[in-house]
């Protein structure tokens, strides 16, 4: 019992080690970290004001939103409250019975509050009301107004863009959570299964990867961060993806790839990270986005093939089944590329099929071209 504990922790302890030492997690977010800017350069996040809102946290633009217009009700507030002070007009000052105020029934600093919020928030309820003796009060009310009418234009425009965000389209969109390598169309590749999970369409989608990982030159420096591109091809389009069904992205294993030198008892040895990119642009809001995820050594499974979950039912109606997305089965995959590539029939896993009940076997002819994106 306590073997079974002590497991779950050191394997717990591993993810989290394994978590940190990604620079894109799974969700698409950059694990990295700023240290030692100068304050000047803080200044910059300033200066571009829009943008910092843009992307701050929701419960720091609600809390901006009701500080800017409490906030600016109480400064007009107590400007009103000055206002009627300098003209008498409060009940502490016992104004005469024939005495004409500036605003009629402010006569203390909750109605001075009051009629600022109604001011600004255009409410009038009829209470409260400027008179037109006094022409600081004239000048105040028109000041408030324009002030009022820019923090709404401002608070609104920033609400409106957090919510229309490109990185919201973003989340419609996922990645397998396993990457696998098998043999496909005479050539070993890794393969990758993306999905779009709406049904209109990314319109000029491209696909690529980064390949990271620490290397040494020849001249003995070490570069932490050395990106390798990795180039995917698909089975759809020539320019672009036609993404209304879920898509595999393939990437040949050839003497030019990284992974040649890889092999199904060294990949797990391996110290790098994979990223996978699309970009493209939204049907609906012509808006630009990236999604992007990463896979690790551990979460590329060799010698594997995903199961199929595109079909026709009965009624003629296509129909994708998710609930085999990241699933894989087993397919007859050389130990290496190398293998792959030199010696016929190194294998390393025996192929089983597995039959979906619930739908109609289609024969899809097996194109020989591809695209390479």
């Amino acid at each position: 019992m306590f073997g079974f504990f002590q497991k779950r922790i050191q394997d717990q302890l591993a993810e989290r080690r394994v978590r940190r030492a990604r620079l894109v997690t799974k969700d698409g977010r950059c694990n990295i970290e700023f240290g030692n800017v100068k304050y000047s350069k803080q200044f910059a996040f300033l200066a571009d004001f829009w943008t910092t809102f843009v992307e701050i946290r929701w419960r720091f633009v609600l809390f901006f939103f009701i500080a800017s217009f409490t906030l600016s009700w109480f400064i007009f507030g107590l400007l009103w409250y000055w206002i009627a002070r300098s003209n008498g007009d409060l009940t502490w000052q016992s104004p005469p019975e024939d005495h004409i105020p500036c605003v009629d029934n402010v006569v203390g600093l909750t109605t001075a509050f009051l009629y600022s919020l109604e001011t600004q928030t255009t409410i009038g309820y009829g209470g409260r009301a400027i008179t037109p003796l006094c022409p600081g009060a004239v000048a105040l009310i028109i000041i408030q107004s324009l002030i009022g009418a820019i923090i709404n234009c401002f608070m609104c425009g920033v609400i409106l863009a957090k919510i229309s965000l490109p990185k919201k389209r973003a989340k419609t969109i996922t990645f397998s959570d396993m990457a696998v390598i098998c043999p496909k169309k005479g050539s070993l590749c890794l393969s990758i299964r993306l999905a779009n999970l709406r049904k209109t369409l990314m319109i000029g989608s491209q696909i690529y990867g980064k390949l990271l990982r620490t290397t040494n030159t020849a001249d003995g420096e070490t570069i932490i961060m050395d990106q390798v591109n990795i180039d995917f091809m698909v089975d759809a389009g020539k320019d672009n993806l036609f993404f209304v069904c879920p898509l595999t992205l393939y990437h040949v294993i050839d003497k030019g790839s990284p992974f040649f030198e890889m092999a199904v008892d060294t990949l797990h040895k391996q110290e790098f990270e994979l990223v996978v990119f699309l970009d493209g642009t939204a049907e609906s809001t012509s808006s630009s986005c990236q999604v992007r995820t990463s896979f690790i050594p551990q979460e590329i499974m060799w010698g594997y093939n995903f199961l199929p979950i595109i079909s026709r039912s009965k009624e003629g109606k296509y129909r994708v089944d998710f609930t085999n997305f990241s699933k894989v089965v087993p397919v007859a995959t050389a130990h290496c590329a190398y293998c792959f590539h030199n010696i016929k029939g190194h294998h390393h896993h025996s192929r089983d099929g597995h039959d979906n009940q619930g739908f109609e076997v289609i024969d899809i002819p097996d194109h020989p071209n591809v695209t390479k994106m």
